[in-house]
This record gives structure tokens, sequence and C-alpha cells, in this order.
């Protein structure tokens, strides 16, 4: 892994480097869009680069990653790497790609650092972004051989269904009729769409079907912007414009949060949209017959507002031994209708709720979410190391917490 020396002078100038990382990642971003736009047109995420989101998420990989090998000279954190390189894979990166970004990316070193980039300083982070790079392209490779499908899939929309005012589900089936390839329950899809001013934009969207489903099923909710975030390109189009009949380019399934075989008791806790890899999971159970406990937690503004809520409950109720917790920030128990008694004022809180010994948990939803949940988790004795999640968003590397 990393050379005795490079990790000394990796260690040393570490503090300074991440003190500038912020203002590194914001000019290597510019420097990289100004010699190929095309980049920001179609495959980077327009809306993050907007809202500045994206540079947190470089600085954050970049920042963990070193400071791992540091502490770690003769590990490699797989772990972390995985998660990236799956949404790589959906994205179809290359590994040409990599050279460029390293080009950039350490030209915008030199220019914020100046002079403190010495021969020595810069051989050593051109060691660690290499390492990293290199584990990337590896286990993307991986990703791209095991995949039954290559590149983009053309595929029509078949169904449409209102989910909620913001959340739609989407079905749709391969225009060439071949066979559909195999997923794993948690997995998700990247989705290809051309907007108005030709821009080529691709978003993640986890599949809400269990495996064998002869269709590739997903709900997207649509991104409402503020003051410092734009709306959700991506969400907004297809909200407003895609209809049965329509054709989407589509990756193959990727994901690294799946649900494994177990006989061990289950705790799936989401929040707002990150409900969608649960109902894959929840639906794979009850088909497959799961007869362990299994906690079924889940946090959102309001009934009206939870999406897929009926097969929240229908698929919960289907298992043996399954009980639905859901929490809302507006409740009225007089008022909403909640036959299946799960409905809970407020922000999650398990303080009541049982999780049996050997609890093997998957999270999704907002990082305070899961960090909360994570937390309340291991108070109640589930090791660390059975506590799985999934990020929406850049935040992949920001979000990986600490044991």
């Amino acid at each position: 892994m990393l050379s005795e020396q490079s990790a000394a002078t990796v260690r040393a100038t570490l503090p300074a480097v991440g003190a500038a990382i912020g203002q590194i990642t914001e000019r290597f971003y510019a420097r990289l869009f100004d010699a190929h736009p095309e980049l920001l047109r179609d495959l980077f995420n327009r809306g993050n680069q907007a809202a500045g989101t994206q540079r947190q998420a470089l600085a954050g990989s970049i920042a963990a990653f070193a400071t791992h090998l540091v502490e770690n000279p003769d590990q490699r954190p797989d772990l972390m790497l995985q998660r990236i390189a799956h949404k790589h894979a959906s994205l179809g990166v290359a590994p040409e790609q990599y050279p460029v970004v390293h080009e950039h990316l350490f030209a915008a070193i030199a220019e914020v650092l100046g002079e403190a980039v010495t021969p020595e300083v810069a051989a050593a982070w051109t060691e660690v972004y290499w390492l990293m790079a290199n584990a990337l392209i590896a286990i993307e490779k991986r990703l791209y051989e095991q995949s039954e499908q290559r590149g983009w899939r053309e595929w029509e929309v078949v169904e449409r269904i209102e989910e909620t005012a913001d959340v739609a589900t989407f079905k749709l089936r391969p225009v060439d009729d071949a066979p559909v390839p195999g997923y794993r329950a948690g997995q998700y899809v990247s989705v290809g769409v051309e907007l108005p001013d030709g821009a080529r934009q691709i978003r993640q969207y986890s599949l809400t079907a269990a495996p064998g489903s002869p269709v590739r099923q997903f709900a997207v909710k649509r991104v409402a912007g503020d003051a410092t975030t734009p709306d959700g390109e991506v969400s907004n189009h297809l909200h407003a414009h895609v209809r049965v009949g329509d054709v989407l380019q589509l990756s193959a399934p990727y994901g690294d949060l799946v649900l494994e075989e177990t006989e061990a008791p289950l705790l799936l806790a989401s929040a707002g949209i990150g409900v969608t890899p649960m109902i894959a999971m929840l639906e794979q159970l009850a088909l497959t017959g799961h007869s362990a406990p299994v906690t079924v937690v889940h946090a959102d503004r309001s009934p009206a507002a939870h999406a897929l809520r009926s097969d929240h409950q229908a698929y919960t109720a289907k298992l043996p031994d399954a009980r639905p917790v859901f929490f809302y920030e507006r409740y009225d128990v007089d008022a909403d209708d909640d036959a299946a008694g799960a409905g809970r004022p407020g922000l999650v809180d398990l303080g009541d709720v049982d999780v049996r010994a050997g609890t093997r948990a998957y999270l999704c939803g907002p990082l305070p979410f899961m960090r909360a949940v994570r937390e309340q988790l291991i108070g109640k004795g589930v090791s660390p190391a059975d506590i799985h999640y999934e990020v929406f968003g850049p935040d992949l590397w920001l979000a990986q917490p600490a044991a």
C-alpha cells in the first residue's frame, strides 16, 4: 500500500491539504469543466455542482482515503471504495478518465498551495491518488464484467403511478424485448434523460420491486429547490414530461447495500424517499418466507407524504413476525387513517422498540436520520458491523460513520 516515505509526507501535510481542500476542489472543477465542458453537460450532476455538494463530496473522499492510508498504511479501505465504485459503474466511468482527473486535480493543488507543493509532497499525494484510482478501476472492471448488461439500454414506460403529490412510480420494459438482467434487493439503476437544453443528465433511483420482476420499477421524488439549491432537473423533468409510451435510458443495476440471505432478526429503517430500497427488500423477504423477526421503521413529514405507504404496510403484514413503526412530524392520531396502528407523532425514537439480539440493520435516508438511528441501535446493543446504510446524492464518503 502506501510507502513509508510517502506516508510520513502525507501525514505531515494532511492538515494543510485538509484546510485548503475546499478551495482545491473548487479550482479543480473549474479547470476540469473549462477543459471538458461535456463532462458537466453529460456526466456530472449539474444541481450538485451548483449547490457545491459535489465539491464537498470530493473533498470528503480525498480526506477520508488519505487519513485511512496514514493510519493503516498496509490496508485498503475496500468498504469505502466499493460504494463509490458502484456509483461510478452506474455512470459508465472509464479508466481513461482517471488521468484527466489527476491532471486537473494536481494542477489545482499546486495553484492553491503554491510553493508548499515540493516535489516530495507532489510525489506522495500522487501515490495516494493512484492507489485510490487504481483500486477503483479494478473494482469497476469486475463490476462491468459481472454485469449482464453492457452500457445503456432503452426501456419503455408501461405504467406511471402517482404515489403522493411529489412521488411517482415508473414501470418500464426493455424496448428490445431481450431478457431482463437480474439484480439484488436494494440496488439502483442510473436513468439518463435528455433535457430541453440538450444536456444529458443522469440520476440514480432504487428499484422498488423484488428481484425477478419482469419490469424495472422505481419511484422518483420531485426535488424542489430553495434559496441555495436549484430544483432537481431530472426529477422535475420526469414528473412533468415522462408518460406511458416514452423511452428512457437505463444502466445495469448497481449498489452495494443489498439484502443478504440470513436467519438473523432484521431492522429496516428509512426516512422520506429512502423508503424505496426497503420496499424491494420487504417484498423479497415476503416472497422467500423469511420467518425471523423484522422491525420496519420509517420517518416522514406526514402519512400523506409517506410514499409507497400501502406497499410498506402490505409487505410487512405478509411476514409472520414483523412490526411496522412509522413516525410522522405532522400526525393527528384521530384524523389520520392508520388501520395498522403503526403511526406515532414526532421524530424517530426507538426507546420502546424491541430490537432483538443479533439484529442486522439496513438504513436509508438523510444523514442526520441515519446517524440518529445508528446511535440508538448501538445503544441497544446492535454491533456497528451489522448496521448497513445507503445514501442518496453526493454524500457517499461523508456518510462513513465512526465505529
